[in-house]
């Protein structure tokens, strides 16, 4: 039951706080305000008002906006060179989870020479530690999925070698978050649930994991039992702010979740998934193996107490069995219209399974180790197998 906690990151939440950004002593005096590479952050006028803000705090910022749904290292290498010819002083992301991702590993490079593997751990990565202090990071968050806005990691797509790799390190807490539910108003339902599901997932891994504690039974049951009561709502009508607010509360609350527990193998099996196929959001390939990733560890007489409390945070107040939590998961995936999502749609085929499950356990083996009981090579195959549609 012992836990740390370190989570130095300043941030404001509600409805209208990126209209705090412009009142802050902000970490520098130009900015690589970093966005993704399609049109919603100018067409809703997230991007002028957050330069606005920026206006207002007295800094100069560069626009950069090349972040796909994946982050990918080539661009990642390409906003750092961008960082350091404008002679920025700090990063600001604008975006969901990919943009906050990019964007910490942008602040790494802008201050580190080499390539961005250089200094990845595990898989490929050469493990080399950092010698420079990151460019300090400001995030603005404008989805509900990953709580990027107060973890130290980020995840970025190496197309050259396959991998979906996590860089992790504690100085890369962003400095300010702002956490504005207006800003998600204008999420696509499916897109709303695919980050809702992300959240759930991460905070659902952690409470079942190994690394469970009080701090981390905490944030991850406040993640949970919001999502099961508002992410339906969100998902119906994006502009009820009550829910959207609760959602995104939920959001902040998995990266906690993260930051004092631990993710386990599914995060690990879908980052396999998307790194062969980035077009795949991330959210999406969770939900497509969420089904029968639980049910290996509930057919294994594992944290049976567990299976049954998420249950009844998601809703199912009379859940008295383990496979309850299952049932329950798939209520939440058909209320919200995604529970018919098919590998076959994304281009993925069944003779790729054993080459995920090498990728999974070889580039994120930390996250098996996570599991409360050991999964194998073949059990992550069979589980891709009983997934597939």
């Amino acid at each position: 039951m012992s836990f740390k906690v370190f989570m130095p990151t300043l941030w404001y939440f509600g409805q209208g706080a990126l209209n705090e950004l412009g009142k802050q002593q902000l970490p520098g005096k130009k900015a690589l305000l970093v966005i993704s590479n399609g049109k919603s952050m100018r067409a809703n006028g997230y991007l002028e008002r957050t330069e606005n803000q920026l206006k207002s705090a007295g800094a100069d910022y560069v626009v950069f906006d090349k972040i796909g749904a994946n982050p990918l290292k080539p661009v990642i290498m390409e906003g750092a060179a961008t960082a350091r010819e404008a002679q920025c002083d700090f990063v600001v992301a604008l975006g969901g989870g990919s943009v906050m991702d990019a964007s910490k590993a942008i602040a790494l490079m802008a201050t580190n020479d080499g390539d961005l593997w250089d200094y990845v751990q595990g898989g490929t990565g050469k493990g080399k530690p950092i010698e420079n202090h990151p460019l300090p990071i400001v995030a603005i968050t404008t989805t509900a999925g990953t709580g990027s806005e107060v973890d130290c990691g980020g995840v970025v797509n190496n197309p050259d070698t396959n991998e979906k790799m996590g860089i992790v390190y504690p100085v890369l807490f962003p400095t300010l978050s702002i956490v504005d539910p207006e800003l998600m108003a204008t999420v696509p339902p499916t897109y709303t649930a695919y980050q809702g599901f992300d959240t759930l997932l991460q905070a659902t891994e952690c409470y079942i994991s190994r690394g469970i504690n009080l701090m981390c039974d905490m944030v991850a049951r406040a993640t949970i039992e919001n999502v099961g009561k508002y992410l339906a709502r969100a998902v119906k009508d994006g502009h009820d702010m009550e829910a959207r607010e609760h959602v995104a509360f939920a959001n902040t609350m998995s990266g906690y979740a993260m930051m004092t527990g631990s993710c386990t193998s599914e995060h690990a099996m879908e980052h396999a998934m998307s790194a062969y196929h980035p077009a795949l959001p991330h959210g999406a390939g969770l939900i497509m193996i969420s089904r029968e990733y639980y049910t290996y560890f509930i057919n294994h007489n594992v944290r049976g107490e567990r299976f049954i409390d998420m249950a009844k945070m998601l809703g199912k107040e009379d859940a008295s069995e383990p496979m309850d939590f299952v049932k329950a998961l798939v209520d939440l995936q058909r209320a919200c219209g995604v529970d018919g999502l098919k590998m076959s749609d994304y281009g993925i085929r069944p003779d790729e399974f054993e080459q995920f499950a090498k990728n999974a356990r070889e580039t994120t083996a930390g996250l098996f180790m996570a599991d409360p009981v050991e999964m194998s090579h073949e059990d992550c195959v069979e589980i891709y197998r009983k997934s597939y549609r």
